[in-house]
């Protein structure tokens, strides 16, 4: 048996219509070819679905029964091609999202509040960790996305692992100090003169590449920083600066918070970068990805040039 969703279709036209001529007229075919389809769907199914003679036009029992079945097969079809299409729009689905805990201080909420009123129907949760964390999560397929700051992975290293990595927002480093440091009235400074200050870092472990990248940046603008106490968060940090226990280095948009007893002061010649980045799997199209993408980079306006072939369900 073969039938199509055409046939049921301009079964159902007919049967509403109750006259060929006004169902070919509403389908914009001519009545030949329509007639031709409805004796095929009776020959297929091996029943007549009209009681035709010269003066009445009516359904036989058959044709009500498929009346209903036609209308809800091609109303659920409609349904699932709807929801087909909203899947590869991006607009259903999951996203899970990897961040280092700086970047929620940064547009990163904007981005995500934009996401969520365009795509209201996807789920996305976050999920804070370090870039090397995110970075085998993601070859794990345990995230869709991530976020961490500089420095820039090797390109070779993400074309081996299938991962492409973009620049997201552009930033630099400022330094943290008690608001009671003599520094802090100053507003701007040299890194080199916090070279004689204790230094509050990110855990300087093999995996932290940010916190260790500074620590470079100190050492190329000319001194090696005295480092005093190491934490796993940055708000940690932003507490023992309160707490006048030394300096850190922070990315700007850390000052957007009020912290209490900290002042952030710019860096005049060559700041560190705190650019942020989002790295994502190369060869996979997911259209939730895709969407969230797009939040990014809004692509250009394009001429909608889609035509519905008669025949099928739009």
């Amino acid at each position: 048996m073969s039938i199509d969703l055409k046939q049921l279709k301009y079964f159902l036209a007919v049967a509403e219509e109750k006259s060929f001529s006004r169902a070919a007229e509403r389908l914009h075919i001519s009545q030949p070819p329509l007639s031709q389809q409805i004796m095929k769907l009776e020959a297929e199914l091996g029943v007549r679905l009209f009681a035709r003679t010269t003066r009445t036009f009516e359904l036989t029992a058959a044709g009500k029964a498929l009346m209903t079945e036609a209308a809800d097969i091609l109303a659920r079809m409609r349904m699932t091609i709807d929801t087909i299409r909203q899947i590869d729009r991006g607009e259903v689905g999951r996203l899970r999202v990897g961040i280092v805990g700086s970047a929620m201080w940064g547009p990163i909420p904007g981005m995500l509040e934009e996401f969520q009123t365009k795509f209201p129907q996807v789920t996305w949760t976050l999920h804070e960790s370090s870039p090397t964390s995110q970075y085998d999560a993601l070859r794990a397929k345990q995230i869709d996305v991530g976020f961490w700051r500089e420095p820039r992975l090797d390109e070779e290293e993400l074309k081996r692992d299938n991962l492409r990595q973009e620049l997201c927002f552009r930033e630099n480093v400022c330094v943290a100090v008690n608001a009671r440091h003599p520094l802090a009235q100053r507003g701007a400074i040299e890194l080199t003169e916090i070279a004689d200050e204790p230094m509050l870092t990110l855990t300087l472990d093999k995996s932290a590449a940010e916190p260790r990248y500074l620590i470079d940046c100190c050492v190329k603008a000319g001194f090696q920083p005295s480092i005093f106490q190491e934490a796993t968060e940055p708000q940690t940090l932003l507490a023992m600066v309160g707490a006048g226990l030394g300096v850190a280095l922070m990315p700007e948009t850390t000052s957007r918070i009020g912290w209490p007893g900290v002042t952030f002061l710019q860096i005049k010649s060559n700041p560190p970068s705190a650019n942020l980045y989002i790295c994502y799997a190369a060869l996979d199209d997911a259209p939730v990805v895709r969407a969230f993408l797009n939040i990014l980079h809004p692509p250009a306006p394009v001429e909608d040039r889609g035509v519905s072939p008669e025949g099928t369900v739009a």
